[in-house]
């Protein structure tokens, strides 16, 4: 059963986020991610795009937070 109750923060970072995702696919070694059918693959390795993506996301928010742009 899907939600449709969920909203985006920010409906045009949706481009950029999925460029990000298959960025760190790539470099855990998964060039073709964006053709897998994501149900094959295991929870593990889903789990690495997502958990990776996420660290990004906090160490980007840390460093404009403090004022240290990359």
């Amino acid at each position: 059963m899907s939600n449709t109750n969920n909203k985006k923060a920010v409906p045009g970072a949706k481009a950029a986020l999925n460029q990000m995702k298959l960025e760190i696919a790539n470099e855990l070694g998964m060039s073709n991610y964006q053709q897998v059918d994501k149900g094959n693959l295991t929870a593990r390795e889903n789990g690495y795009v997502g958990g990776y993506m996420t660290k990004k996301l906090v160490e980007m928010a840390e460093q404009q937070m403090s004022g240290k742009q990359q």
